[in-house]
């Protein structure tokens, strides 16, 4: 689960975000990053910026055999607000000392530092997840587990947010990562521009809560958990027991649950919250609806039900969530 922590590291309108490359690394995962955190700057959301950088300047060779020149030294993480480490080698290779005095110092200073995917292995190297939950690639859980015993891995999780480091699952779980970075620092509705203008899903089940407008529901004529999927998400004010969702999906009760649950990796109850916490979020940010006709408008009855839901899911109050991600005029 993702609080919102008041004493936790926080970006403004400006940042710095250094990330790593080394030789190796897959383009994909060195691209991720970037071409979320500089969405952000296209967007006109804040004045976010890229630098990539290795252990001294020159170029590196991605795992696909490109040649990528123009690559800054460490010392441009100097200054980084977030250092990213966007993936690593699968070959057992120890952290080197130049990336290691680098995550080290941006720590330190309160930098924010990432690893993603096989990243997580270089930040527990560096002694930064000593005692503490973190996720990677789940073909690596075992491995990075071994490697350091005092590092609880959770297997399950997209990502693992610890307001000084994150560390996220495999592969596009850094994009959800990534947008879960935009959404703590600059909202709600600047992630789901971010999302919309990437064509990306911006909700997957997982582990951590995510941040979306609303998920994008496949418009599959023949599959029926997505034909009670769409219904639900412009009904959520209504009865969305699971005998409505499977009456929707014209399914006994307890074959919708065993294939909504194969579908979408969530219980319908667990679901139907999860969607009703999103939309309270996005009325909280961008409407000057009162906290009982949100509640109303999300489904929950009332502000008492909304409450416990929201410290449950996020550890404030619908309250002081809107004071934090006030996004209106």
């Amino acid at each position: 689960m993702t609080q919102y922590d008041e004493s936790r590291p926080t970006i403004g309108a400006f940042v710095k975000i250094a990330i790593y490359a080394c030789n190796g690394v897959p383009m994909f995962h060195l691209s991720t990053p970037q071409l979320v955190f500089d969405e952000v700057a296209r967007r006109g959301l804040a004045e976010w910026t890229t630098v990539l950088f290795s252990d001294r300047a020159g170029s590196i060779r991605t795992a696909e055999g490109y040649q990528l020149s123009g690559i800054s030294g460490a010392g441009t993480a100097a200054d980084a607000d977030m250092v990213v480490v966007p993936s690593w080698a699968d070959d057992g290779r120890a952290l080197g000392p130049v990336l290691r005095k680098t995550l080290h110092a941006a720590h330190d200073r309160g930098a924010v530092i990432v690893g993603l995917c096989l990243g997580a292995i270089a930040i527990a190297d560096a002694g930064l997840l000593r005692g503490r939950s973190a996720a990677t690639h789940w073909q690596a859980v075992d491995d990075l587990a071994a490697r350091h015993p005092d590092v609880t891995v959770n297997a399950s999780a997209l990502y693992v947010d610890l307001g000084d480091v994150l560390t996220s699952a495999g592969t596009a779980s850094g994009l959800d990562a990534c947008l879960h970075l935009v959404r703590t620092r600059l909202g709600a509705d600047a992630a789901n521009r971010v999302a919309r203008s990437l064509v990306v899903a911006p909700h997957r089940e997982g582990g951590q809560a995510q941040y979306i407008e609303r998920p994008i529901a496949q418009r599959v004529t023949n599959d029926p958990v997505a034909q009670a999927i769409e219904w639900s998400l412009e009904h959520l004010d209504d009865d969305l027991g699971v005998d409505q969702l499977a009456a929707v999906a014209h399914m006994s009760r307890r074959s919708f649950v065993r294939t909504f649950r194969a579908s979408t990796g969530a219980t319908p109850a667990a679901w139907v919250r999860s969607r009703r916490l999103d939309e309270a979020r996005r009325l909280l940010e961008t409407t000057d609806l009162s906290i009982d006709q949100v509640s109303a408008s999300c489904g929950f009855g009332n502000t008492v039900t909304l409450r416990q839901n929201f410290l449950t899911a996020f550890g404030c109050t619908p309250s002081n969530y809107r004071r934090r991600f006030d996004a209106r005029p």
